[in-house]
């Protein structure tokens, strides 16, 4: 059993990209599986999940239980209209779906579990679990969902296995003095987690810095794609276009991608290149996005701007199939990203900053370059230096599918996921 935290559809949502490629590579593997989405639906059609398995966590509800105690007495057709799925939708397009300052107290109050505010969801979660299912494993999409794991482990009596991934970059933008004491919950809450899964091994190295977890209970398993999903096009033989494929926000650097194409035009060199942004946002991504279109539209380059607002499944491939490279200066990095994989299986080269996981994906895969510091300027020489070397631009497209192919296919890395599972049970059953 897979706990899945939802977009709603409303943006590139890497988390549930990975959980739901590797529930599909489980199910090609004769395992049986069933997501459970929380807060949100996971993508705009779910089309996987029955329509017998709630939203738990209705992240209206919730909210509304949090910040206004009166919710907690409303009667049960108040939590089944604002879980219905129209509303949960209309949630995913609203401001602060993403945003973890301003939800510090409903953070601690998640990790706190059966002793937090939301321990009638919990029981109503589990009640659900102990009627329709019977789970040899539960899987927790990420730490900061650890609150759920010891009622989980206590009255289902099976291994609660935890994923890692990008779990600093929600807890860095709260308040300092609420910061510690999430790590501190998510350490404790740890001790009721039979393994944990994290999506790189610098991830991995990064959370034992912030979470006190056992060797023996840490594992590196890299997120996967199928190659075979997507379509290969080598970029020289398309035109000069750079993407960008993630959620348009400014944690994930689109306006340093923006300015770069912009000192990137002022080379007559590069005046036939295009610019390619797809991804989505949330609510509060409006004005961010208002800024970055006033900036191409001040620099003279509407016309060689395009946004695609369909980045599911068609519209993806559709992207990739237009673009010669993608760069997703994420101004932090990241834990894995899983758009470089979907960008690598494409033939699309990848340009990234030389931070977080980046260094080790491109190292393994060779399907990119990375620059430093990440700034518009060191990112458009990293650009320039990759389009006027279009042999060269072949090359990483080659040796990016075929790195995707022998490091980062999903049925490999579920083996080993499937592993750690049978690990976990065996020592369960010892205890």
């Amino acid at each position: 059993m897979h706990i899945i935290p939802g977009s709603g559809g409303s943006f590139y949502c890497g988390n549930c990209l990975r959980d739901s490629k590797f529930v599909e590579a489980l199910r090609a593997s004769e395992h049986e599986v069933v997501k459970i989405p929380m807060y949100l639906p996971l993508f705009a059609d779910e089309h996987d999940i029955s329509g017998e398995v709630p939203v738990f966590y209705g992240a209206i509800s919730i909210y509304l239980k949090q910040q206004f105690p009166v919710f907690r007495k409303a009667p049960g057709w108040v939590d089944k209209l604002l879980n219905s799925k129209p509303m949960l939708k209309f949630a995913a397009r609203m401001a602060g779906s993403t945003r973890a300052r301003g939800l510090e107290e409903m953070t601690i109050s998640m990790l706190l579990g059966e002793e937090g505010q939301q321990q009638e969801e919990l029981s109503r979660m589990i009640d659900w679990m102990v009627e329709h299912c019977n789970p040899d494993v539960i899987h927790l999409s990420n730490a900061l969902l650890l609150g759920l794991a010891h009622e989980l482990h206590t009255r289902l009596n099976v291994p609660v296995i935890c994923s890692l991934q990008d779990e600093d970059q929600w807890i860095d933008v709260m308040q300092p003095s609420t910061q510690q004491k999430v790590w501190d919950l998510m350490s404790d809450r740890g001790n009721n987690v039979d393994a944990f899964i994290a999506v790189s091994d610098y991830y991995a190295e990064e959370m034992t810095k912030q979470m006190d977890i056992p060797t023996n209970k840490l594992h590196s398993v890299y997120i996967g794609v199928y190659p075979e999903d997507y379509e290969f096009h080598l970029p020289s033989q398309k035109k000069r276009t750079i993407g960008y494929v993630s959620r348009m926000s400014h944690e994930l650097g689109l306006d340093i991608l923006v300015d770069a194409f912009i000192l990137l035009k002022k080379d007559k060199e590069y005046a036939d290149v295009e610019l390619h942004i797809t991804g989505g946002a949330t609510g509060d991504d409006k004005q961010f996005i208002h800024e970055i279109k006033k900036r191409i539209h001040d620099n003279h380059l509407n016309r060689a701007v395009k946004f695609h607002g369909d980045f599911e499944e068609d519209g993806l491939r559709e992207f990739f199939n237009g673009v010669s490279l993608v760069s997703v200066p994420v101004r932090k990095g990241e834990a894995f990203g899983i758009y470089l994989l979907e960008s690598m299986a494409s033939g699309v080269p990848v340009v990234q900053p030389a931070l977080g996981a980046f260094p080790e994906i491109l190292k393994l895969s060779g399907g990119g370059i990375t620059y430093e510091p990440n700034t518009p300027e060191a990112l458009a020489d990293a650009i320039k230096e990759m389009l006027s070397d279009p042999a060269g631009m072949d090359e990483y497209s080659r040796n990016g599918r075929k790195g995707v192919e022998n490091h980062f296919h999903v049925a490999g890395q579920v083996k080993r996921m499937i592993d750690i599972y049978e690990r976990s049970r065996v020592g369960a059953a010892v205890r």
